[in-house]
C-alpha cells in the first residue's frame, strides 16, 4: 500500500506498523460525530429521504409484507455475492431453491447471505445491533462455504488486505488496520449506532457502512456484512418497518465507482463523494422497490382474477406463491401448501394455461419446472 497516497484526515491516516521491517496500514479514527454536508448533498438527502419515506409508507400498508420482502431479499443476496465474485443469477437461485438437489458452491453462498439476514432479524428481537450480533451473522454467512476455514464468527487475529489477485501486503490497494486496533474501533462503531444522533440517519448509515468496510474486522465476508448493516441500521432507527431497501444491485452495477468512493474517504477524506454515491443509491433503490412492489401487487390481482375465473381449486393459493417464489415445482407447492398430489400438478397447469407460469423440463433428470416470467422481469429490473 502506497503511504504517500493517504493524507492525514479526520477519518484516519496511513501508518507503518512493526517498525522498519513492518508494513503500511490504514488506521481509522473514531467516527466523526459532526460532518459538513455540501449543498448538493443536502438536496440529495431530501430526495433520498422522500424516496425512503415512500418505501416505508408502502411497507406499513402492504397486506402481506413478506410476500415482497422474500423475493427482494433474494435479489439483494445475489447482487451482494456477485460483487464478491460469485456468478449465480436470480433465476439460478429460484431454480435451486425449488430443486431437491444439493446447492452448488455459488448458490450456497447466496443462500448463506439470506440465512445471515434472517439470523440477524430474528436475533434483533432480543439483541441490539452489536458486535455480538454481527459475529453471529458472520458465522451464518460463512458456514460450510468458501471462507469456512477463515474463522467464521471470530474477529480476525491476523492482518488482511485488499488488492488484485496475487497482490501482497506491499502491493495491496488497501491494508486495513492491524488486528489489535479492530476491537476498539468496533466498540466505537457500536456506540455510534446507539448514541443520540447528531446527523441525519442516511448520513449515519453511510458512515456506518464506510467504517465497517474500512475496519474489515473479519478475514472474509466483510463486504457482504457491511451491506447488510445498512438495512439493519435503517430498521433499528425506525426509518423502515421491514427490511425493504437493498443497495447491492446499485453497487454491483457501479462496482468501480463504489470502491472508488470508499477509497476516496480513506485517501483524501473525501466523504462528500461517498455520501453523494450512497444517497443516489438510496434514492434509486427505494424508488425501484416502490415501483416493483406496486407492479407485483397489480400483477397479483390480475393473476387472481384470471385464476378465479378458471378454477376454484388451490391454484388461487399458488398465485400468491408464484409472486413470492417465481420458480416452482410440484414438490414446492406440495410442501408449502400442505397438499398432496395430483393437486399441485393440476394447479400449476392451470396457472400455465392462463399465462401466469411457463413450463420447462430443464430440471434435474428432466424434472418439470414452472417459472413466473413477469415476476422475474420485475425483480430483475427488466421492462
Amino acid at each position: 500500500m502506497q503511504h504517500d497516497r493517504y493524507a492525514d484526515t479526520e477519518f484516519g491516516s496511513a501508518r507503518r506498523t512493526g517498525g522498519r521491517h513492518g508494513y503500511v496500514a490504514y488506521i481509522p479514527k473514531r467516527i466523526p460525530r459532526r460532518i459538513p454536508i455540501s449543498e448538493s448533498n443536502l438536496l440529495r438527502i431530501a430526495d433520498a429521504e422522500a424516496a425512503l419515506g415512500s418505501l416505508a409508507g408502502l411497507g406499513r400498508h402492504l397486506p402481506v409484507p413478506h410476500l415482497f420482502v422474500r423475493p427482494y431479499l433474494r435479489r439483494e443476496a445475489v447482487a451482494s455475492t456477485r460483487i464478491e465474485g460469485t456468478q449465480a443469477s436470480l433465476i439460478d437461485l429460484f431454480d435451486a431453491e425449488a430443486s431437491d438437489q444439493p446447492y452448488g458452491a455459488d448458490i450456497e453462498e447466496v443462500v448463506n447471505y439470506i440465512r445471515a439476514m434472517e439470523t440477524g432479524l430474528q436475533r434483533l428481537e432480543t439483541l441490539p445491533v452489536s458486535i455480538r450480533l454481527i459475529r453471529e451473522m458472520h458465522e451464518a454467512l460463512l458456514a460450510g462455504v468458501r471462507g469456512r476455514d477463515r474463522q467464521p464468527g471470530e474477529l480476525r487475529t491476523s492482518q488482511n488486505w485488499i488488492g488484485a489477485p496475487g497482490a501482497t501486503i506491499e502491493t495491496a490497494t488497501f491494508v486495513p488496520p492491524p488486528p489489535e486496533e479492530v476491537g476498539p474501533l468496533l466498540d466505537d462503531l457500536e456506540r455510534f449506532i446507539h448514541e443520540e444522533p447528531r446527523l441525519p440517519p442516511l448520513v449515519q448509515a453511510a458512515l456506518v457502512h464506510y467504517q465497517f468496510e474500512t475496519i474489515h474486522p473479519f478475514l472474509d465476508g466483510n463486504g457482504r456484512l457491511g451491506r447488510l448493516l445498512i438495512v439493519f441500521f435503517l430498521v433499528v432507527r425506525d426509518r423502515l418497518p421491514e427490511p425493504l431497501l437493498y443497495l447491492s444491485p446499485y453497487f454491483e452495477n457501479r462496482r468501480q465507482d463504489y470502491y472508488s468512493a470508499l477509497q476516496g474517504v480513506r485517501e483524501r477524506g473525501d466523504f462528500d463523494q461517498w455520501l453523494a454515491f450512497f444517497l443516489d443509491a438510496v434514492r434509486t433503490q427505494a424508488t425501484d422497490a416502490v415501483t416493483g412492489a406496486e407492479r407485483l401487487t397489480d400483477l397479483r390481482e390480475r393473476y387472481r382474477g384470471a385464476v378465479q375465473a378458471a378454477t376454484r381449486g388451490i391454484a388461487n393459493q399458488v398465485v400468491v406463491l408464484a409472486i413470492e417464489q417465481p420458480g416452482l415445482t410440484a414438490r414446492v407447492v406440495e410442501s408449502r401448501l400442505g397438499v398432496s398430489r395430483p393437486a399441485p400438478h393440476k394447479a400449476l397447469r392451470v396457472l400455465a394455461k392462463v399465462g401466469v407460469l411457463t413450463e420447462t423440463a430443464d430440471g434435474p433428470r428432466g424434472q418439470l419446472r414452472w417459472r413466473a416470467p413477469e415476476v422475474l422481469s420485475i425483480l430483475t429490473g427488466e421492462t
